[in-house]
């Protein structure tokens, strides 16, 4: 007869539980994320476009069937650790051949692999998935080391509208909202890559002739988010950022048109009533001996 446990075995028992509660609680803690965060999984809270969305979908889809998976393993762990602990020198019952659990241990994982495969193809199908008829296009030319956007209007000299960064200006790509826009890439040098975290997207620009590549996507969010170049591009790789500023159809059209007009494209923002320079990041002074950049330049 097994008689209860003893008052030093509780006392570990409960300490044991206390720690395993801390260690679950300290990535939370020490990430310093909230809690809204925190079920995020470390993706952004807004998704502007309606890939982004789905993209967001998928993963959470996927990491919920992941902590299924263990909370049934690690379950079944303890419940074997608890339920067949040794408690004589007697030898268990010996099983073998069990034909239903091997159907079982083989078919479910296949299930699941199959559903998220499904569900993958259909994302990145809608991802990749490129419409005739855009709604606007923007030509991004990616150079060592910064970015130029270019729009589908000319100005009153006949020359495209485009906006071009430099070591004191961080350049920002306008987008109207509720519009189907398409990113036409391209580089005069070697591979960049065009990264705005909040899209959970990127996309390489490869130099060459005929390696242009264009992608698309459904805004439906409007807001300010930075951007990024994701391939190591040189000495100045990490200067190489940009803003994506996502306003409405019409704020849009205003734009462009103060734009057509002569205004640089601060000037042109300042008029919709925008911030006339980048918020979400500043550029890089590499010069010891001054200030900060100013960045009142730019086209």
């Amino acid at each position: 007869m097994v008689g209860k446990p003893s008052r030093a075995a509780r006392s570990r028992a409960r300490r044991s539980i206390g720690l395993l509660g801390i260690g679950a609680l300290l990535p939370l803690v020490l990430s310093g994320c909230s809690l809204e965060e925190a079920f995020h999984l470390g993706w952004p809270r807004t998704q502007p476009t309606d890939q982004s969305e789905m993209m967001m979908d998928l993963w959470i889809g996927a990491v919920i069937a992941a902590l299924a998976v263990g909370a049934i393993v690690w379950g079944l762990t303890f419940w074997c650790v608890v339920r067949y602990k040794k408690k004589d020198d007697s030898l268990p019952v010996q099983t073998k051949y069990n034909l239903p659990a091997e159907i079982s241990f083989t078919g479910i994982p296949f299930v699941m692999i199959a559903v998220l495969f499904f569900y993958t193809v259909v994302v990145q199908d809608e991802v990749n998935r490129m419409e005739e008829n855009p709604d606007t296009t923007i030509t991004v030319t990616a150079f060592k080391w910064n970015w130029e956007f270019g729009y589908d209007r000319e100005d009153a000299a006949g020359e495209q509208i485009t906006t071009t960064g430099n070591s004191n200006y961080i350049p920002i790509v306008v987008v109207p909202n509720d519009s189907r826009v398409e990113f036409f890439q391209t580089s005069p040098d070697v591979i960049h890559s065009f990264w705005v975290p909040d899209l959970l997207f990127k996309r390489d620009v490869i130099p060459g002739e005929g390696q242009e590549n264009a992608w698309q996507a459904d805004f439906h969010t409007e807001g300010t988010f930075v951007g990024r170049c994701a391939e190591l591009c040189g000495a100045y790789h990490s200067m190489m950022n940009f803003e994506m500023r996502v306003v409405s159809p019409d704020e849009f059209e205003a734009y462009l048109d103060n734009r057509a007009e002569g205004m640089s494209s601060p000037e042109a923002l300042e008029a919709i009533g925008h911030e006339p320079y980048a918020v979400t990041t500043v550029p890089f002074d590499t010069r010891p001996d001054s200030g900060q950049p100013s960045g009142d330049e730019g086209n």
